[in-house]
Formats: structure tokens, sequence, C-alpha cells
């Protein structure tokens, strides 16, 4: 009888008692009065659409995620409302750490792969903002923001000063150690190649196993596609195994004769075809 009193005692207990308060709010500001989510399931949830309010920052992130992924082609220059999103992201660390994800998964790839060791083995890399930055050029001219002047571009390549891009050229040094050659493929003209090989041996690329720069008269009229498939299938002709090819346009790294793994980095400042 008295453990018949006892379950009953239990089982009454069970039944009275109470679910811990989650002190799940049905309304929540979120640092803005006029800015509240009703019926919020989860704190995590995305301040984006969220009862019909705009989220200052969130387009121009959205932008940028749909040009990385090529989903927004053929633009000409950066929304005016994203100018300066652009120029914080690029003078920012986020930038910096974006590369670094990149470069190190393109490494991780390096280091996966068995080579053969008989020198043929290379790495494919575009120059204008994979292995130099313009950025200096491009803070000066408004990020992206106005169209692209060749002549005051070529002005500034002229002038040499180009600084590296860190993360890629820890990259670069890192390929070489493991004993792959370098290539650099870009869409210079043929007439800026001494300056190119100074200003690349002058920010810490001192060797390399070919820089290919376009030849004006043969590719005109050719889009960058074009022209680096053709390139890149030249390389394997002559032998060559593209162990990886990295660049900050689409357009370095579509087509034909691609490689065995490919690697955008970020801009989202220009688009090239």
């Amino acid at each position: 009888m008295k453990i018949l009193q006892v379950f009953s005692l239990i089982s009454t207990l069970l039944a009275t008692s109470q679910v811990p308060d989650l002190h799940i709010p049905n309304q929540i500001h979120l640092h803005r009065p006029d800015l509240h989510i009703y019926n919020q399931i989860h704190f995590l949830r995305p301040l984006s659409g969220s009862h019909g309010h705009d989220i200052p920052g969130v387009s121009c992130s959205s932008w940028r995620l749909a040009v990385e992924t090529n989903n927004i082609i053929g633009w000409t220059i950066v929304p005016e409302e994203c100018v300066n999103y652009v120029g914080h992201y690029m003078l920012g660390q986020h930038y910096r750490n974006d590369s670094k994800v990149v470069t190190d998964a393109a490494l991780d790839h390096a280091k996966s792969m068995n080579l053969t060791g008989d020198g043929k083995d290379i790495w494919v890399f575009d120059v204008d903002e994979t292995t130099l930055s313009n950025l200096p050029y491009y803070a000066s001219n408004g990020f992206g923001s106005t169209p692209y002047n060749s002549t005051a571009f070529n002005a500034w390549v002229l002038e040499g000063k180009a600084p590296a891009l860190p993360e890629s050229l820890k990259l670069y040094k890192s390929l070489l150690s493991l004993g792959i050659k370098v290539v650099f493929l870009t869409g210079r003209p043929e007439d800026q190649r001494n300056v190119t090989v100074a200003n690349l041996k002058e920010v810490g690329y001192h060797t390399w196993e070919k820089l290919i720069l376009k030849n004006s008269t043969y590719y005109s009229g050719s889009t960058a596609v074009v022209y680096k498939s053709k390139e890149r299938k030249k390389l394997e002709e002559n032998g060559y195994r593209i162990i990886g090819n990295i660049g900050d346009q689409w357009s370095d790294l579509l087509g034909t004769n691609t490689g065995n793994r490919t690697f955008k980095l970020p801009d989202p400042m220009y688009y090239i075809s």
C-alpha cells in the first residue's frame, strides 16, 4: 500500500510540474526602436526582410555574394549605394580574411597531389588583383564606381608600384617549396612586360616558369576566357600539368584546360568577361 502511495505522489508531482520559462519574447527590440520582429522562433534569425524593414548593408553584401558566385555578370560599375561598402570591405580585414580562406584551400589541394617531380607540375596565377594589387589605384578612383579608364589604369601600371597581395605571395612561396612551378597568365598587353617583371620581382615574386602576356594583335577582339583557355591549352600541349589555377575573375577560371582545380579570389570592384 505504501508503494502505491509513493507512485501516486510521483505521478502527481510530474503532472503538476511546470516547464521552465525559456524567456522567448513575442517581440524583440534589436537596438533600434523602430525595428521589431514578431513571433520570434529563433534568436539567430537573420536580420533581413523581417517585418518589411530594410537593414543597412544587407543588400550590398548580397550583391557582393552574387558577384563572387558569378550570378551577376556583365556589370560595369559598382552600384552607387554599395561604393562605401566595397571600399570598407577592400580596405578592411574582411577582404584579407576571405583571401586567406581561398589560398589556404589552394595550398591544401596542392599538398594532396601526388607530384611527379619531373618539373612539369605548374600552378597558373593571374596577375592583377591576384598576385599584384591595384588597390591604391582603385582607392583613388572610387572603388569601381566609375567606368574603366584604360588610359588612367595603364598609367598606374607603368609606375610599377603595385603591392603584392599578401596571401597570394604566401601561397606562391609555399607552392615553390613543394616543387610546383609557377606560370603567370595575365591580360596585360605584351608592351607592359618589362614593368610587370620589375614589379613582380620588387614585391617578392622572384622566379617563375613563364610570364604570359596578351598578344593584342593575335587576340584582338577575344574575351579573356578565350585568350586564357588557348594559352592554358598551349601549356598542356607542351607537357605541363596544371595542378591549380587561381584568379580574381571568373574569366580566369572558366573555359577549357583549367587544371585540376580552380580557386576564385574576391574582387567586387570590376568584372572582366
